[in-house]
C-alpha cells in the first residue's frame, strides 16, 4: 500500500484529477457547498453508503450550508491509494446531485 506525503501527496492528486481536494498535515480534505441542511444530509448519507461498501470511512462534518470531509488510512495515519479511491467516488457522488466545491476559509 503506498503512502502518501507532501509533495509526493500533491502530485498523487494532481495526476488523479482531483481537483476538489486538497492536502492537508492530516489527510485529505474537501468541502461541498450544499444549500442547505437537508441537501447535505442526502450527500452524508450517500458518502456514508459508498464508504461502508468500501471498508473505508471518512470523517465528515455536517453544518449548514456545508459537508466538509477528511480522508486519511487510519491504520498507517496516512493517505493510500484508498483515500484517492474514495475521494473519487465522493467527488462523483456530489457532481451527480450538482453539488459544488465550497472555498476554504
Amino acid at each position: 500500500m503506498t503512502e502518501y506525503s507532501g509533495q509526493q501527496l500533491t502530485h498523487a492528486l494532481q495526476e488523479a484529477q482531483l481537483t476538489d481536494w486538497h492536502a492537508a498535515e492530516d489527510g485529505l480534505r474537501t468541502r461541498f457547498s450544499t444549500g442547505d441542511f437537508m441537501a447535505g444530509l442526502e450527500l452524508v448519507q450517500r458518502i456514508a453508503a459508498v464508504a461502508e461498501d468500501a471498508g473505508h470511512h471518512p470523517d465528515l462534518l455536517l453544518t449548514f450550508p456545508h459537508v466538509e470531509v477528511r480522508l486519511i488510512s487510519h491504520d498507517v495515519e496516512a493517505v493510500t491509494d484508498r483515500d484517492l479511491q474514495l475521494a473519487r467516488q465522493i467527488s462523483e457522488l456530489a457532481a451527480s446531485a450538482e453539488i459544488e466545491v465550497a472555498p476554504t476559509d
